[in-house]
């Protein structure tokens, strides 16, 4: 599986994987958005540049997160497809989201997203695939 869910407390932990680290940054957006939408009825329809810095990898997971939902909701977008590029020392991310506007209608909205944060913040390698997990604010 590309990304999952988990139950912590009152919140979601979200974990994506991914044999790069890119790919489990990009995975972990997925289960993010995953949280509030099913993926499969977001259609890429614009292209959103994304630019996020941060003083490690792990804070740069949270800041790639949060930086996606403040553009979703600045843009009333949902996104579901993801592409991200991690410099080598792992501070700074260039990437992309994909989506389109929210239409309650057609996306029926599971729950809100407020925010990633630092609890059970984890990036590293795992069983020789890469894995990007944090809880998000429901």
């Amino acid at each position: 599986m590309e990304y999952e869910t988990f139950d912590h407390e009152a919140d979601v932990g979200i974990r994506g994987y991914g044999r790069t680290l890119e790919e489990a940054f990009e995975n972990a957006a997925k289960a993010m958005f995953s949280v509030m939408v099913d993926l499969r009825r977001v259609r890429p329809l614009k292209e959103f540049h994304v630019v996020a810095e941060a003083p490690d990898t792990e804070t740069l997971l949270v800041e790639w997160l949060n930086q996606l939902l403040a553009l979703a909701h600045l843009e009333g977008y949902l996104f579901a497809d993801f592409g991200v590029k991690i410099s080598e020392d792992g501070t700074r991310l260039e990437g992309y989201a994909r989506g389109e506007p929210v239409d309650r209608d057609r996306h029926e909205i599971a729950v809100e997203v407020k925010g990633a944060t630092y609890a059970m913040l984890e990036v590293g390698k795992e069983g020789g695939r890469y894995k990007a997990q944090c809880v998000v604010d429901v």
